[in-house]
């Protein structure tokens, strides 16, 4: 809206300047005006095209800044995940998170089948049916360090937002009853959009806090997991992790 109001102002006052010019103004001071008109025009041009590239700057800017954050969630996540491997819960201390990166041990496990003989009648020794069942058992055959899946990574500086000075991701915990008698833990990491965006155009960012397209970052918040539901997804578009694909490439 602004950038319209700005062209029709131009346009005004070169109309103006140019019945100015033919009712008004001596011939040989004409050159004064047409030096004038030609500058409207220039200006008129300016703000036309500063208007088309302000939006595809911005956009270029956001998805920069946006998927610096969404490699710390990543990295979030990942050190989630492997910490309910180990504990079956997630956590929201960040020092221990990053403690257990640092010290814990994942068991490694090896599935075997076997078949076992298992009564199906009576203890009684007249009356015992046994029968062979296939079972399927877990063995751990060894341990290897956490550490390990977060080489080259920089998982101690992973709470703090890329680009927002001071400002740390929020990490949250809590439980869901996905149906009755199954209450399975949930995690949550995010850090507010208009933080990452701040210094950009104020207008651009307030549309981009509304962005509900399905190839944008949807809501206030860039985040990871859910409180709401049982996901270790991020609510980024796949954009993002394409990005992360060429990147480890």
């Amino acid at each position: 809206m602004g950038l319209i109001l700005q062209i029709l102002a131009a346009v005004l006052v070169a109309v103006v300047l140019a019945i100015v010019v033919v009712k008004f103004l001596p011939l040989k001071f004409r050159w004064i005006a047409s030096l004038l008109l030609l500058l409207c025009t220039v200006l008129l041009v300016s703000k036309i095209y500063d208007g088309i590239m302000e939006p595809i700057n911005f956009n270029k800017e956001k998805v920069v800044r946006y998927a610096k954050v969404v490699e710390k969630l990543k990295i979030i996540r990942n050190a989630e995940v492997r910490f309910h491997e180990v504990n079956g819960v997630y956590t929201k201390d960040k020092d221990a998170l990053i403690q257990f990166i640092d010290s814990a041990q994942l068991a490694l496990t090896e599935i075997r089948d076997t078949v076992v003989r298992v009564n199906k009648g009576s203890n009684n020794t007249w009356g015992r049916i046994m029968v062979d069942v296939e079972m399927r058992i877990k063995d751990t055959i060894g341990y290897e360090p956490v550490s390990k899946y977060f080489k080259d990574v920089d998982y101690k500086s992973m709470f703090v937002v890329p680009g927002v000075e001071g400002k740390t991701f929020e990490l949250q915990t809590g439980v869901i009853e996905k149906f009755q008698g199954l209450i399975v833990p949930t995690f949550e990491a995010r850090t507010e959009k208009k933080a990452i965006l701040k210094g950009l155009n104020p207008s651009l960012v307030k549309l981009e806090l509304e962005a509900n397209a399905t190839d944008e970052i949807k809501g206030d918040f860039v985040s990871v997991g859910s409180l709401n539901k049982v996901t270790t997804g991020g609510n980024w578009p796949p954009l993002y992790d394409k990005k992360s694909a060429k990147k480890d490439n």
